[in-house]
């Protein structure tokens, strides 16, 4: 991912020079495993993190690039690795200075994982207390996905992310998942108002779910608990004498920060503490360019 700054957002066929330019590895899922391998690091927990993608030929500097950028303690070894191409999918931020816009271009070469090659590596992996996170994309294949993991391996945890508007088939993913993450974009263009309304209309079609998750920007976060209907809700983080810089992956920390909570500190914690702390940890994340650093900014509040 390039991330240039400039001082606004060029109109076309206009020649613009950048402030600053930085690269990034992108990805919801990796972005995710980035920030929750530092906190487990951070805890010293015990929890094995691995990524299950496709990415560009092993011996590629890109693929050697992300590995790097993910850190030791992230298992690459069943991902679906590309041997014709040195590519990874990539993606153009243009961050405008003026507004604080951001203007995002995707392009992927890439072809994406079928379902035999995602069976494939299933196979491979150690399934005892398994957890599988889900982005919700290409649904028809990831559909199938979560219902071959439910159908043989009944005793994996399954988490589903609804992110991007417009995309059909997001629901069938939703009524599969045992945990699901609403972003707010999504959330308003099914036309819901608030958080609260989001979780407790989607709680009726999410039979399967344990816990529903919305994020919503400036008004923080909400978490509904299906046992008791219970819905509960924190403001977003406001730090003083600091601005928002980079919101690029706020959602994929907070999901990282709700994962730290109920893999390493599930019965410690309960569960209005877990949301404050995803909650905290993606406010954090929104007052710094990118993801390095934030499980140390965190030690207190993990003790």
């Amino acid at each position: 991912m390039l991330c240039p700054s400039v001082d606004h957002y060029p109109s076309e066929d206009e020649k613009l020079r950048a402030s600053k330019l930085s690269r990034r590895r992108g990805g919801n899922c990796p972005n995710s495993l980035e920030v929750l391998q530092q906190l487990v690091e951070v805890s010293q927990s015990d929890l094995s993190l691995g990524l299950m993608t496709v990415l560009p030929k092993r011996q590629s500097h890109s693929t050697a690039f992300i590995r790097d950028s993910l850190g030791p303690s992230v298992d690459c070894d069943n991902c679906v690795y590309r041997e014709d191409t040195s590519e990874p999918a990539s993606c153009y931020v243009i961050q405008s200075q003026q507004t604080g816009s951001r203007t995002i271009v995707n392009y992927n070469g890439l072809s994406e994982m079928t379902f035999e090659e995602f069976k494939t590596c299933v196979g491979q992996t150690e399934l005892e207390n398994c957890w599988f996170h889900f982005e919700g994309r290409i649904p028809d294949t990831t559909l199938k996905c979560l219902q071959f993991l439910r159908r043989t391996q009944p005793s994996v945890q399954i988490s589903v992310e609804l992110e991007k508007p417009g995309r059909a088939g997001l629901d069938k993913l939703a009524a599969e998942a045992d945990l699901v993450f609403y972003a707010k974009g999504w959330a308003q263009a099914c036309g819901y108002k608030s958080m609260e309304e989001c979780l407790r209309s989607q709680s009726r079609v999410t039979p399967k779910a344990k816990y529903l998750f919305c994020t919503w920007g400036e008004d923080g976060a909400a978490l509904l608990t299906r046992s008791d209907s219970t819905c509960i809700s924190v403001p977003a983080l406001k730090i003083a004498d600091s601005e928002v810089v980079d919101t690029i992956g706020a959602g994929d920390t907070f999901i990282a920060g709700i994962f730290f909570g109920l893999l390493c500190h599930y019965d410690e914690w309960e569960w209005a503490r877990k949301l404050r702390f995803a909650n905290e940890l993606a406010g954090r994340k929104v007052v710094q360019e990118g993801f390095q650093g934030l499980g140390q900014v965190m030690t207190r509040q993990m003790r």
